[in-house]
C-alpha cells in the first residue's frame, strides 16, 4: 500500500511517485549505509568492487534514477500524471559478472516493488553477501524494514520449480545471462499483464584516440579490464586505436604492462596464471603478438582488427584501425562502447554510433557504470505504473 508521495516534473508537467515509504528516508539510510561500509570489507568482495558499490550508494545517483524517469524534484503540486510500483518484480542473475546482483538489489529496492532476486548457481554469491551485510550494518529505520521484508534472494539452478513459481506470480521478469536461460524463463507461464526483460550475451570495446593517452587514462583502462575479464558484459573485449597505427598498439601494450602491477595489487589466482600461459601461445598460432603481464595474470595482444579472436578470459587484443575499418570489424552483439576521444558528442560521432548498434557510449572509466536503462532499455521505469488522473 503506498503511503507517501514523491513529486517530480515542472509546471504542467508534475507527477507524484506514490511509494509504500518516505523516499528521503530511504535513500539517507542506503548512504549511510556507506559508513560502515568505508571501515569494514566483506571477504567475498574485491576492493574495487567494494569501492564501487559505496560510491553507487550516493543519494544523487540513486535519486537519479527518479530524476532520469520522471523529472527534477519539486514541491507538492497539482499532479498531471501518478505513478506506483506495478507489482513483485523476480530477477534471474547471470554467473560471470557476480557485482551485477547487489547494484540490481540497490536500485530496485527503491521502486517500493517487493523484490526476490535468483543468485546464479556458478558465480561468487555477492548478492547474498552484501544483502547480508546491509541487513546487518543498516541503521533502524526504513532500509533495515525494507530489506528484511520485501527483498529476497535465493540460489537454485535452473530444473528448480521456484523458477516456474517466480516466473507466475512477478509482474516484471528481469533475466540476465544467456539467450538460452532467459528463452526458458519467458517460457514459463506468467500472467498476460506482466512485463520481461532480458539483458543477453553482449560484447564491449574501448575506442582511443592514442594523443589522448595519459597515464591516468592507461591505468584507467586496466581497471575497467582487469576487474571481470573477458567475462562482463561491459569490459572490454578489445581496444581500439582509432586512427592509430602499429606502433601506437605496441605502445600501449607496453605502457600497460609497464603499469600493471602499480594498479592491480596481488598475485593471479595458480589456474588463471596457467590459463594465460596458454592463452597467449594460442594467440601467437593465430598471428598476435601476445605478451603476459606480470605475474602472467592478463594477455595483451596486438594484431590486426581481422584476426580471429583468441579464446582467453584474461585476453585483451589491442588494435589499431580507421573508424571506417571499426565499424566493418564490429561483432553484431554491441552493447557498450568506452571511449577516450577529443569530441564524443560531435554529431559525427554520435551518427557512427547510431549506425554501430551500440547500446551505450560512454566514457572508459564509466564502462561498468549500471543505471536505470540497461541495453537501451528503460527497465526500472517498467516497474512503475501509471495512473490516468484528470482535476
Amino acid at each position: 500500500m503506498s503511503e507517501h508521495v514523491a513529486w517530480f516534473g515542472s509546471g504542467a508537467h508534475t507527477v507524484a511517485v506514490a511509494l509504500p515509504f518516505e523516499l528521503d528516508a530511504l535513500l539517507a539510510d542506503w548512504a549511510a549505509l556507506r559508513v560502515p561500509m568505508a571501515r569494514h570489507l566483506p571477504e567475498a568482495f574485491q576492493r574495487d568492487e567494494w569501492a564501487y558499490l559505496i560510491s553507487f550508494l550516493e543519494d544523487a545517483n540513486l535519486r537519479g534514477a527518479f530524476v532520469q524517469a520522471f523529472g527534477a524534484p519539486t514541491s507538492a503540486g497539482d499532479a498531471k500524471r501518478l505513478v506506483r510500483p506495478a507489482g513483485d518484480v523476480a530477477v534471474w542473475l547471470p554467473n560471470n559478472v557476480s557485482l551485477l546482483g547487489p547494484l540490481v538489489l540497490i536500485l530496485l529496492s527503491i521502486t517500493g516493488n517487493a523484490l526476490r532476486l535468483k543468485g546464479g548457481s556458478r558465480s561468487a554469491d555477492l548478492t547474498g553477501a552484501f544483502l547480508d551485510f546491509a541487513r546487518e550494518h543498516a541503521r533502524a529505520g526504513v532500509l533495515r524494514d525494507l530489506l528484511a521484508d520485501s527483498v529476497r534472494f535465493e540460489v537454485f539452478d535452473r530444473e528448480d520449480a521456484r523458477n516456474a513459481e517466480w516466473a507466475a506470480t512477478a509482474r516484471s521478469r528481469i533475466v540476465f545471462g544467456s539467450d538460452g536461460a532467459a528463452d526458458a524463463i519467458e517460457s514459463l507461464p506468467h500472467p498476460a499483464a506482466s512485463t520481461g526483460f532480458a539483458f543477453t550475451d553482449r560484447r564491449s570495446e574501448a575506442w582511443i584516440e592514442p594523443a589522448l593517452l595519459t597515464d591516468e587514462r592507461v591505468d584507467t583502462l586496466i581497471k575497467v579490464f582487469a576487474i571481470y575479464g573477458q567475462a562482463g558484459c561491459t569490459s572490454p573485449r578489445r581496444v581500439v586505436l582509432v586512427g592509430g597505427d602499429d606502433a601506437d598498439a605496441r605502445a600501449l601494450r607496453d605502457r600497460m604492462l609497464a603499469r600493471w602491477e602499480g594498479v592491480r595489487k596481488g598475485r593471479a589466482a595458480a589456474n588463471v596464471a596457467s590459463a594465460n600461459v596458454m592463452a597467449r601461445q594460442w594467440a601467437a598460432a593465430l598471428g598476435w603478438d601476445a605478451v603476459l603481464c606480470p605475474d602472467h595474470a592478463a594477455v595483451l595482444a596486438t594484431g590486426a582488427p581481422e584476426l580471429e579472436p583468441f579464446d582467453a578470459p584474461m585476453g585483451l587484443p589491442i588494435v589499431a584501425a580507421s573508424i571506417e575499418r571499426t565499424l566493418e570489424t564490429l561483432p553484431s552483439n554491441l552493447q557498450t562502447i568506452g571511449h577516450v576521444l577529443r569530441d564524443p558528442s560531435s554529431p559525427a560521432w554520435l551518427e557512427r554510433v547510431a549506425r554501430c548498434g551500440a547500446k551505450r557510449f560512454v566514457p572508459l572509466g564509466r564502462m561498468h557504470h549500471f543505471g536505470p536503462v540497461w541495453d537501451g532499455v528503460d527497465f526500472w521505469r517498467q516497474t512503475f505504473e501509471e495512473i490516468e488522473v484528470d482535476a
